[in-house]
């Protein structure tokens, strides 16, 4: 394979720019990641100055994020089958609702610990 010339800088510049794409990309076609964006700029400086100590302030605060990091994700997977087509095939169907429990582990992940760091 060739090289590119997509080498140091040049492949981080061109890396940060795909990425920012994908972020825009996020917020202007999933409505969830919106919601999850608002909630975690909610969050993240609420369990900042909740958090007791360094991993407290972590898990408050990197919960959020982690939620908006598996709902990127699951709408990678959603947007790569529905490129194929919208007929139904099994495997689609999983993938589609893998990505989904993914997101629910996020969620349930994030009560939980806002719950036992805050509540007990």
């Amino acid at each position: 394979m060739a090289n590119s010339g997509n080498t140091g800088l040049t492949r981080l510049r061109k890396a940060a720019v795909f990425s920012w794409q994908g972020f825009r990309a996020a917020w202007r076609h999933e409505e969830a990641f919106r919601q999850e964006v608002w909630l975690a700029l909610l969050l993240v400086p609420l369990g900042l100055w909740l958090g007791d100590g360094g991993v407290e302030k972590f898990l408050l605060a990197g919960t959020p994020v982690l939620l908006m990091l598996v709902e990127i994700l699951n709408s990678a997977v959603e947007a790569v089958v529905d490129r194929f087509g919208n007929e139904w095939h099994e495997l689609s169907g999983r993938a589609k609702d893998m990505g989904s429990a993914a997101v629910l582990l996020a969620i349930v992940l994030l009560v939980a610990c806002w719950s036992l760091l805050l509540l007990f």
